[in-house]
């Protein structure tokens, strides 16, 4: 990994908490040793946010609408829609506003990266089988190369986190896995663990064989 091209994309990581999104705590403990790590080593450190407009303009089909016809979550009048104060954007960094899941649906994440010279990218946030999963496959898609952190990233309960782990691990070909103090070792070149895909859809489990498949990982 060509550290001069690789950049760290951190997925909705913000205060809005109403999904009750399962070890948030956790991801964001994980993550602050880790965008430092990245600041240290010249990585540039992206956001996504989600935002839904106060006038619910652009909103998905079905969003979920207050008794004013106001979304309810990510509202852009709404201090949620910030990124968490542990995790906060330096200014050098940069921040991209989104309405879809996709980090990359009819946002100027591609053209950043693009412009940054990025091959690799660092990523994980919220939630892990939706924003975060979405985003993965689509820059697959765009020939980035993906090295998912998964300690950084949650979903609403586990089985959905875990299960979405292992479709992006089953399904992008050149896909690494890794949890953040070793991802932190490989940014300062020290020995570090992770899991590497080494054929599609190699990791196959069923609803009893979930736990067992994904200890796997590491």
């Amino acid at each position: 990994m060509d550290l001069s091209r690789t950049a760290l994309v951190l997925i909705d990581m913000q205060k809005e908490s109403k999904y009750g999104i399962e070890n948030v705590d956790g991801a964001v403990a994980a993550a602050v040793p880790l965008i430092d790590a990245c600041r240290e080593s010249g990585v540039r450190v992206i956001y996504t946010r989600h935002i839904g407009r106060v006038d619910a303009i652009g909103l998905p089909n079905k969003e979920v609408l207050d008794e004013q016809g106001r979304p309810v979550y990510y509202r852009s009048d709404s201090e949620n829609m910030q990124v968490i104060d542990e995790l906060a954007p330096h200014a050098e960094d940069i921040v991209i506003d989104k309405q879809r899941w996709s980090g990359f649906y009819q946002t100027s994440l591609d053209l950043m990266l693009r412009s940054l010279d990025i091959k690799h990218l660092i990523i994980g946030g919220f939630v892990t089988d939706g924003c975060l999963m979405t985003t993965v496959f689509d820059g697959y898609a765009r020939d980035y190369q993906i090295n998912l952190v998964k300690d950084i990233s949650a979903a609403t309960n586990s089985g959905s986190h875990k299960a979405a782990i292992l479709m992006m691990a089953n399904w992008v070909y050149d896909i690494e896995i890794f949890d953040s103090a070793e991802m932190v070792k490989k940014l300062r070149g020290e020995t570090y663990r992770s899991w590497q895909s080494s054929a599609p859809d190699q990791l196959q489990f069923t609803a009893e064989t979930l736990n067992p498949v994904f200890a796997e990982l590491g």
